[in-house]
């Protein structure tokens, strides 16, 4: 990797830090730096390189501007402090039986699923990108192999508009989407896609480049209560078994946040009994915890960095538990980057300044986490960078590279490896494989999936590749959903794309959202018309093993 020059490395460097080395270069041109003080002050050398010969310390100029260097520094050391503008009305949840689930208009239900294997491990789907928020799934005993109808369609149920895969909970399944000029949240059985309840709001959203105008966050729960995020930045707490209303905020009116290009897109987090947002508030909060219980704002984090597309990820790091977001929103000039986050306080430990020059352009995928490494990537011309986080929340680049640049899918760590596709398409995003330690190539490849089509009663055949697929590694494989409606098992491994099975779900664009996987049930979202005239539907497939 190339050096990094003075100016970059400074602009690396959070405030606290950019405050000590300013008392440490003052110290030095007075020639009194004391041993204890300097010891307390130490950086990184390998971030800021700056010589002796390069401090004039004889020049009263020269202790002048570090002097106001620390002047206009000094109060970012300290803690933000943000108010709670409109804590929420807590509503009375009245004690009463969950609704029995009943059919309703759009649902067909076509065979029951398959019954569950005694040996096979499954788990609830309540987070972004799975229970291990890095898009790997620990159930086992699934359908491998498809023949001419595999995998069986359970059921369907008509789906509105909006990109946010379902979670599911037990035997309920969370279905957020939009119907007309309302965001709707509704509970259906797992196994018959019958309706418990449903819960709805007003929305007026049009988003600005004719995509969807439906939400984009997948909702998640803790078991008990359900939170989803709208596209219009309404954050909403109900209880999961009568879909009542706990508590709502408004964080776009609240905050002052603005839409952006696509609206609200990144997920909340829960992490203990915070609620934690990528909200993106002009100055600031960057980030807010609320209670999961009562909404009220527990801490704000951060300033400088709008909203991102990327969801937060919580790992546990030689720095203790940690919340990696990797904001940036909507500004000129583009700005964003990695915050590390302590979830207790809202601390930031430490910032990377990561994104594309582009004003049109996103940080999107969600950090991957392995160790005490953070693989954050965008496709608008900065490329991937592994950052090191060390013991005190600090962190510095280990390689920066542009051969894996993610768009809005998350990179699959597997063995030392990282496997995702590179760039946004949808033509010309081929796969490819990267080593973790070093950012080196290991290959890349743009499969053909020759797809016969049938258009005014004529049959054509094209080449629907993965293009903006999503990766799930599950049961000792990688199942690839492709934008076009292709399931795909590939194994994944340093030494080349080997393909194991494939299958045509349907023939629709847009098919963004990672599937969701609970008890060896598939559910996929079409979310946009299908070339057969089928309309937006979310699908339940059987994809549990004999």
């Amino acid at each position: 990797m190339a050096k990094r020059g003075i100016r970059t490395r400074w602009l690396l460097r959070s405030s606290t830090e950019k405050f000590a080395f300013a008392i440490r270069l003052y110290l030095k041109a007075e020639s009194t730096i004391p041993k204890s003080t300097s010891q307390r002050l130490t950086l990184n050398p390998n971030l800021i390189r700056i010589k002796p010969n390069m401090l004039p310390s004889s020049s009263l100029y020269f202790r002048f501007f570090l002097l106001l260097l620390l002047i206009l520094h000094y109060p970012s050391v300290k803690a933000q402090v943000f108010e709670d503008p409109a804590p929420p009305t807590v509503n009375l949840i009245e004690k009463r039986p969950s609704p029995e689930p009943l059919a309703q208009p759009g649902l067909i239900f076509y065979v029951p699923p398959k019954h569950l294997s005694p040996d096979a491990v499954t788990e609830d789907w309540m987070d972004f990108i799975g229970p291990t928020h890095n898009a790997i799934s620990r159930e086992t005993h699934l359908l491998k192999t498809f023949g001419d109808n595999d995998p069986n369609i359970v059921w369907e149920v008509a789906k509105g508009e909006g990109y946010a895969a379902p979670a599911v909970i037990g035997k309920r399944v969370i279905l957020f989407h939009r119907i007309g000029n309302e965001e709707a949240v509704e509970c259906l059985h797992n196994e018959t896609g019958q309706r418990h309840w449903k819960y709805s709001y007003p929305t007026q959203y049009e988003d600005r480049y004719g995509f969807s105008n439906g939400p984009r966050c997948q909702p998640i729960s803790d078991g008990e209560f359900v939170y989803t995020y709208g596209v219009e930045a309404i954050l909403s707490c109900l209880d999961l078994k009568t879909g009542q209303l706990l508590w709502q905020r408004n964080l776009k009116t609240e905050f002052g946040r603005t839409l952006d290009f696509f609206g609200a897109t990144a997920t909340p987090l829960l992490e203990d009994s915070r609620v934690i947002v990528n909200i993106g508030a002009p100055g600031g909060p960057c980030v807010a915890a609320f209670d999961k219980h009562t909404g009220a704002m527990l801490w704000g984090a951060g300033s400088e960095w709008g909203p991102s597309y990327a969801s937060p990820i919580p790992a546990d790091t030689i720095a203790g538990r940690r919340i990696f977001v990797f904001a940036g929103g909507e500004s000129r000039p583009a700005t964003g980057g990695l915050l590390v986050i302590n979830p207790e306080n809202g601390k930031i430990d430490s910032r990377f300044p990561w994104r594309g020059n582009r004003y049109e352009s996103v940080n999107a995928s969600s950090p991957v986490v392995v160790d005490n490494k953070v693989y954050i990537s965008e496709c608008y011309g900065a490329g991937g960078a592994l950052v090191g986080i060390e013991s005190d929340g600090s962190c510095s680049p280990i390689w920066t590279n542009e051969i894996l640049n993610t768009h809005f899918m998350t990179a699959i760590h597997k063995d030392g490896y990282l496997y995702g596709i590179d760039g946004h398409g949808p033509q010309n995003v081929p796969i490819v494989c990267i080593e973790l330690e070093t950012g080196e190539e290991m290959w890349r490849t743009e499969p053909e999936w020759i797809t016969p089509v049938t258009n005014d009663g004529r049959e054509q055949e094209y080449n629907l590749a993965p293009a903006l697929a999503s990766f799930l590694l599950v049961d000792g494989r990688c199942l690839v959903l492709g934008q076009y409606g292709h399931l795909a098992w590939i194994d994944l491994n340093p030494t080349g794309y080997r393909e194991l099975d494939r299958t045509h779900l349907f023939l629709a664009r847009q098919t963004w959202a990672l599937p969701t996987l609970s008890k060896g049930l598939l559910y996929v979202g079409q979310n946009d018309k299908g070339v057969d005239g089928s309309n937006t539907r979310l699908i339940c497939y059987d994809l549990r093993a004999e």
